[in-house]
């Protein structure tokens, strides 16, 4: 997957480089997306359809989070297309977190960036749906592990460029790698042959005055 110019350099897994901190003015923690929920005919003749997530789509630029009611007004749209059918759920909200950020980081540093889709299949109010619900949208590998531990069922999608540069953005205002340190390697035959050593019986020297 190409991702977009970054300001990141993904150096060798010894390098002591570190992110450089930016002057920018203070960035927002949350971004507008929709997620695109896509159905199609089961090969398995006990289940009839088989749901995936294909994408995520970004709808407006950064902000502040303050209204955070709107996560509970999602908006979705029904797309059929023969057998296919595709429910799009507009209005979530993708969030960034200081205590997170290691996490993103080593999530934009991999060789494939995504964002993580949080689904259960019921309904807000705990009714069963049949269907996956996104209800959440990280780009944490932590965060959607630990939904996962929870019997969540979780989809990794490509990450959008523009949510790319903005949590790019947000982990070097507020994030500073770990420099790698190299451990030296014990020396395990010296410190066997020094073991040996020390082990070895000593040969008393022969006492003279017994007359033999």
């Amino acid at each position: 997957m190409n991702t977009p110019e970054s300001g990141f350099k993904k150096e060798p897994a010894n390098s002591s480089a570190e992110l450089t901190t930016t002057n920018s003015e203070k960035l927002k923690n949350s971004f507008t997306v929709s997620v695109i929920m896509e159905s199609r005919p089961s090969q398995n003749q006990w289940v009839d359809e088989v749901w995936d997530a294909v994408g995520i789509v970004a709808l407006s630029d950064p902000d502040d989070g303050s209204n955070k009611d709107s996560d509970n007004n999602n908006e979705i749209k029904v797309v059929e297309q023969g057998d296919i059918k595709q429910l799009i759920y507009s209005g979530m909200k993708v969030r960034l977190y200081k205590d997170e950020c290691e996490s993103y980081y080593h999530n934009l540093m991999s060789p494939e960036p995504g964002c993580f889709i949080i689904a259960r299949e019921e309904d807000a109010e705990g009714n069963d749906t049949g269907i996956p619900i996104p209800f959440l949208v990280s780009l944490s590998f932590d965060e959607a592990h630990a939904y996962l531990e929870g019997e969540a069922t979780i989809y990794a999608v490509p990450i959008p460029a523009e949510l790319y540069l903005w949590a790019e953005a947000y982990i070097i205002d507020n994030y500073i790698a770990e420099k790698r340190i190299k451990r030296k390697r014990t020396d395990w035959k010296v410190d066997t042959r020094e073991g040996n050593q020390q082990n070895k019986p000593q040969n008393k020297p022969q006492d003279k005055s017994s007359g033999n």
